[in-house]
């Protein structure tokens, strides 16, 4: 698979894992909270910033479903009203990715229907997420793949013909950077359903970069799946999450961002190589290690034993696995305690 450049960054397996902050509707229908959750989001390191472009009315229609979930965030809400009070006026989109560029972080969005793909290409967006609802809209995927830029598409909710099937849609259709996140749609996903190890499998199967829509709490699931492979790492974040708004209770805030920053960015450096050896670094410390030393003064023709030898701390004798070799042998010359044992001595 091919590295993906966009802007001054560059998303791939050799390289840090990319972080999209997803601001959703926790601007709570204020673009000055909008507009602090950029500068938040940048301070924080993020990469980019997304966002959702639609409305109530392009996603579903007045009576169609009121959610009966008790598990759910949204319970007891109708379907309009929740998207109405959480969409993203579309006259603020402009002034939103503004401030992220000025930020230095790159500027997108999820369309969620044709319109919001036309609205988004007058803004000259960089590329485009598929949200997980979305991910069998074949319409939209052609619309999207269209614009030959790189797409991002989600994998909740779907089987793997779903998702097999969706890949060739957007590479029939002209898409040649694809990124393929796993995702549980869950709000909040639980650890036990995020099923993490399905990320190698996509890796395996798919032949395109891989990350993860993370719906977890907390930055552990996240930094785990850029161990796994995981080279794009999605989160919803907010200021506060006692602010309220209708993705808050499973956002990070800025202060977590950061940490998800700095800990995905640790887990891929750890990664490094296979190692076979001593590394550069670890050389001052070989000194450490035990070795043979003579522990009290011998005399020439004594017989090397435990009364007179000792492992022990630093490594300027011989090494503890020539113990059984040397028991047994005599020394060849009076020594001193405290001499590292040589060949040389017996």
């Amino acid at each position: 698979m091919n590295d993906i450049k966009i802007g001054n960054f560059t998303i791939g397996n050799g390289h840090k894992p990319f972080i999209i902050a997803e601001m959703s509707g926790n601007h709570n229908q204020s673009l000055d909270r909008a507009l602090e959750l950029v500068d938040a989001a940048a301070e924080a390191g993020a990469h980019a910033l997304k966002l959702q472009t639609y409305t109530a009315d392009t996603i579903t229609m007045k009576g169609a479903m009121t959610i009966d979930d008790k598990n759910s965030l949204w319970n007891g809400k109708e379907l309009h009203d929740l998207y109405k009070m959480a969409y993203t006026p579309w006259e603020w989109h402009k002034a939103i990715f503004d401030r992220a560029k000025e930020k230095g972080m790159i500027a997108f969005s999820s369309p969620f229907d044709e319109t919001a793909v036309d609205f988004l290409e007058s803004l000259n967006v960089p590329l485009y997420k598929i949200a997980s609802f979305e991910n069998t809209h074949h319409p939209l995927l052609k619309k999207v793949a269209a614009t030959g830029k790189p797409v991002i598409i989600s994998s909740g909710v779907t089987t793997r013909e779903d998702i097999t099937e969706s890949i060739e849609v957007l590479r029939k259709a002209g898409c040649k950077n694809i990124i393929l996140l796993k995702c549980t749609s869950t709000y909040p996903a639980t650890p036990e359903n995020t099923n993490l190890r399905t990320i190698p499998d996509f890796i395996n199967s798919f032949d395109c970069i891989v990350g993860l829509s993370d719906h977890t709490m907390g930055v552990g699931a996240s930094v785990a799946a850029v161990a796994l492979g995981a080279r794009v790492i999605e989160k919803h974040f907010t200021l506060r999450r006692a602010d309220g708004g209708v993705d808050s209770a499973f956002s990070l805030e800025p202060e977590e961002l950061k940490s998800l920053v700095v800990e995905t960015e640790r887990a891929f450096l750890s990664l490094g190589q296979i190692q076979k050896g001593i590394l550069p670094a670890e050389e001052k410390s070989v000194q450490f290690k035990r070795s043979i030393f003579v522990s009290k003064d011998v005399k020439k023709g004594e017989v090397l034993s435990a009364d007179n030898l000792k492992v022990i701390r630093p490594a300027k004798g011989l090494a503890p696995k020539h113990w059984d070799e040397v028991v047994g042998k005599t020394f060849k010359t009076d020594i001193k305690a405290g001499t590292p044992l040589s060949l040389e001595h017996f």
